[in-house]
């Protein structure tokens, strides 16, 4: 009996050792999930995602995206839903708050920050957040290309909150895509880029041990001009004080958009160098990661494995999004 009560002891102490440090963990995610839109109409360029669009976008195509997205973000760790979690493409409020309400992520209960941007197909980004992040501050970061400041380009959203009690700063971004050249439109991405690093600069100004990740669809690589020398997100190796944690995998050729019969890392995650390597506090150890598993993807004709989209032009695929999620963890 002695014996068996012992056992029964040393397996409780087990549980809670191993509970404890699971509440420690604490997951970031990136998610482009390619044009999450409702289907109501709410301006002359999003008819496509409507029952009348070419798309023949109706209620039952809207519930299968909630539901498609929701498994993958729900999946990418079996044993814990993100804690934070960076959305691009989405149209409205509306459309993240069915997402949090979707049976396999309802239980997080997640708060949700918003702002509608000037895109004009009404394209913004948004931020998930557990009861584990408090929300301090929120706010969306205008990016002129104008110097009157007469036209916009999509907004970056800043986000401050608590962890425990660290400070943490995010910003999420969604820069000028590639359509019309890479060269032609790269100018825009350098404006936010620009945009992005005043703001940083005023924040570690202020504090230089600021803890910051900024992530997001930037249209560009690792190694692109807007990212490497505007932003100055660089290795963790570079002494630099802004790290991509995606960089590796980029050297690696590995990325997170398919497109021509090539991968590209166009959705990156940058961190200030405070939150690496540090024996107390909020921690990483700088790793990025992307979720692919064969589920979410479709077999190119050469045999490839690219992110399974929902559509293609006007074919419904009842796919994912053209898009893979990244990811890292903080711990504390």
């Amino acid at each position: 009996m002695k014996n068996k009560i012992n056992l029964f002891a040393s397996v409780i102490i087990i549980i809670v050792f191993v509970s404890c440090q699971t509440s420690k963990t604490f997951l970031v995610v990136n998610y482009n999930v390619e044009n999450l839109f409702d289907t109501i109409q709410s301006s002359g360029l999003d008819v496509d995602f409507t029952p009348q669009g070419k798309k023949q976008y109706d209620t039952e195509k809207y519930n299968n995206k909630l539901l498609n997205l929701s498994k993958v973000i729900a999946s990418i760790d079996s044993e814990r839903l993100p804690d934070i979690v960076g959305l691009i493409e989405v149209e409205n409020r509306t459309v993240v708050e069915d997402l949090a309400k979707q049976e396999l992520l309802i239980k997080n209960q997640y708060g949700i920050s918003h702002f509608d941007s000037p895109d004009p197909r009404g394209i913004d980004v948004a931020m998930l957040y557990s009861n584990r992040f408090k929300l301090m501050e929120e706010r969306p970061l205008p990016v002129y290309t104008d110097t009157l400041k007469r036209y916009r380009t999509r907004d970056i959203l800043y986000v401050k909150g608590l962890v425990a009690k660290d400070t943490l700063y995010l910003f999420v971004n969604h820069w000028k895509s590639r359509v019309g050249g890479a060269e032609k439109t790269e100018r825009t991405r350098i404006i936010a880029a620009e945009t992005l690093r005043y703001y940083v600069d005023s924040l570690l100004a202020r504090n230089s041990k600021s803890q910051l990740i900024i992530m997001g669809d930037f249209n560009d690589t690792p190694g692109d001009t807007a990212v490497y020398h505007v932003l100055g997100a660089k290795t963790i190796d570079a002494n630099v004080e802004l790290i991509n944690i995606m960089y590796p995998l980029y050297e690696e050729n590995k990325g997170t958009y398919f497109f021509r019969s090539e991968f590209s890392m166009l959705d990156n995650i940058v961190i200030s160098k405070s939150l690496v390597n540090k024996k107390r506090g909020l921690r990483t150890d700088g790793k990025g990661f992307i979720f692919s598993p064969e589920w979410i993807c479709y077999e190119t004709k050469k045999g490839e494995l690219a992110p399974s989209r929902t559509y293609s032009g006007e074919k419904y695929y009842n796919g994912y999004s053209d898009h893979f999620p990244i990811y890292f963890y903080l711990k504390r």
